[in-house]
């Protein structure tokens, strides 16, 4: 991918100075470049076109991908370099599956020890990301839902619960960005997701975990649902312009 390419997959302007370090920002600008499709899977991150294109050192650029490696987003070829992670069936449904475990914990610990200031902040946030839903915007929703789940994870009262969430949120977040915004999404998906949540949020005002538990589990299944048929339909193959076969950014293992 050229420097040019690079830029028009994210024209903002070079990374400005600020009082958040400047690796966590060039580490955010790309990570959204990923999460939202803008760089493709397969995509390589050449180092001195980034350099150029951002306006920052070898060093955080370095930093950077390497720790974009560490979150799954891209990965480091022989006599390539750094590319952009494709997206894979089998990754997709073990990320879920654990996901559904997580999450299903997280909902047990919020019924226990959640105090009424979590469960109403959940209840606020949760009509938040039903406006977010009905606006259609996938940025709007992503970002309306990731507040919801932060109030939902804190009100679990478990540092290494949320931190292991954490990172499996910013391995999934791809899948989520696919979920939410892909045009052949089930038409029913949306108004599915906020009957669970507002469902979830009811078992969780009346401190059960049981049935929080298994609602939680449900939706993140059906929204592994979603995503797989999303993903084994992006693996056919493609043609372009010219009528040549383009291979499938997204491969079954």
């Amino acid at each position: 991918m050229s420097s040019h390419e690079i830029a028009d997959a994210d024209a903002r302007p070079r990374i400005q100075r600020s009082v958040a370090p400047l690796r966590r920002q060039v580490a955010d600008r790309l990570r959204q470049s990923i999460i939202s499709g803008r760089l493709q899977p397969g995509a390589r991150l050449i180092e001195r076109e980034l350099i150029a294109l951002m306006g920052v050192s070898r060093t955080v650029i370095r930093e950077t991908l390497r720790e974009l490696e560490s979150e799954g987003l891209i990965a480091m070829i022989p006599n390539k370099g750094p590319v952009v992670r494709e997206l894979t069936l089998a990754e997709a449904t073990d990320l879920y599956a654990i996901r559904a475990l997580l999450e299903g914990l997280a909902a047990r610990l919020f019924a226990a020890r959640a105090d009424p200031s979590h469960v109403a902040r959940l209840a606020r946030a949760l009509d938040l990301t039903a406006k977010a839903y009905k606006t259609g915007d996938p940025a709007r929703i992503f970002e309306a839902k990731d507040v919801f789940y932060g109030v939902f994870f804190e009100g679990a009262g478990s540092e290494t619960l949320s931190l292991m969430i954490s990172t499996l949120h910013g391995r999934i977040s791809r899948w989520r960005s696919l979920g939410l915004g892909h045009p052949q999404r089930s038409p029913s998906r949306s108004q599915e997701t906020i009957r669970n949540l507002r469902a979830l949020v009811a078992a969780l005002r009346k401190r059960d975990p049981d049935l929080a538990e298994r609602i939680i589990r449900h939706e993140v299944t059906r929204a592994a649902t979603e995503v797989t048929r999303l993903l084994a339909g992006a693996a056919a193959p493609r043609v372009d312009d010219t009528g040549a076969h383009v291979a499938p950014a997204v491969r079954k293992r």
